[in-house]
């Protein structure tokens, strides 16, 4: 059984006191009834958001009992900031959680609590909110959600990391660190699974997700998404066999792909981030997108 842990939550222009508030409350009674104790730490860490009122609504964690707040002076990057937190922690294992996500039932902290034969277990995430058929990353979540259950996780548990939410064990942590050649969001969580691997680390997905309510607009999205492929571009090499979508760019004839992009990329996007995308769209503009790279 686990008896300590540091929840550590990496933030950019993402006011956090809420989810801190109801962790607190949840660690508060798990070491109210656990008679061998229970020690707790919650430490958010904002990667110099240029949002500075976020900043000060995220200092009032200050003043929550085992809770801290960091304002780091410069963007390193969620890889870095994830390495932060972890130096800047002080127990054996280690929760990290994406801050705009929503903490479910009153069982969430306690349900990672038996995996200490585990070096690292992963909880996942849930699709939640209104459905919303013209926000391209609701449909594009809610899409891929069938496709990543316990079992398939659990079939290829290192191909299958996500860091949205997750525990690891300090000695784990310490022998594979995050990539900090990435340098925005988007695949540093893939590489570090290939990492895990290497390792022989002892990994397990079970049903613990946090719940996704939050979904950004079509062109911020689609604007995340062709810096996540061009981080893809970069370390395919490195994160070949770990990426689909590398797979197919090795397979597939890339003249014609590339001209097709050429000739209807910038419509497929006019349409992506218009009041009607669609997921097959979004597969042609990407593999499109990705090939021409090249």
């Amino acid at each position: 059984m686990i008896t300590e842990l540091s929840i550590l939550i990496p933030a950019y222009n993402s006011i956090c006191t809420q989810n801190v508030i109801r962790l607190q409350h949840l660690c508060e009674r798990i070491a109210h009834d656990q008679p061998e104790g229970f020690a707790y730490e919650i430490i958010v860490a904002d990667d110099a958001s240029p949002n500075r009122d976020t900043i000060e609504k995220n200092q009032e964690i200050n003043n929550i009992a085992h809770c801290t707040f960091i304002a780091k002076e410069q963007n390193t990057g969620s890889a870095s900031t994830r390495n932060f937190l972890a130096d800047h922690s002080h127990y054996q294992w280690m929760l990290f959680l994406d801050s705009d996500m929503e903490i479910p039932g009153m069982d969430f902290i306690m349900r990672y609590l038996p995996y200490d034969n585990y070096d690292v277990v992963n909880g996942g995430i849930r699709t939640g909110g209104t459905a919303d058929k013209s926000n391209l990353r609701y449909l594009y979540e809610k899409h891929a959600e069938p496709m990543h259950t316990i079992d398939k996780a659990n079939a290829n548990p290192y191909r299958e990391f996500r860091s949205t939410n997750f525990i690891i064990k300090r000695t784990c942590m310490e022998q594979c660190r995050f990539d900090e050649r990435f340098k925005k969001s988007g695949y540093e969580d893939v590489h570090f699974g290939k990492k895990l691997a290497e390792q022989k680390a002892s990994i397990i997905h079970i049903n613990n997700p946090l719940i996704m309510n939050s979904y950004e607009n079509n062109a911020d999205y689609m604007a995340k998404y062709e810096r996540n492929l061009t981080t893809l571009f970069q370390f395919r090499n490195e994160l070949r066999g770990y990426s689909p979508l590398i797979k197919y760019a090795d397979r597939l004839p890339h003249l014609p792909i590339r001209l097709w992009h050429w000739l209807f990329g910038r419509l497929e996007r006019r349409v992506l981030t218009g009041s009607h995308p669609n997921l097959f769209m979004l597969n042609l503009y990407k593999l499109g997108y990705f090939i021409s790279l090249y």
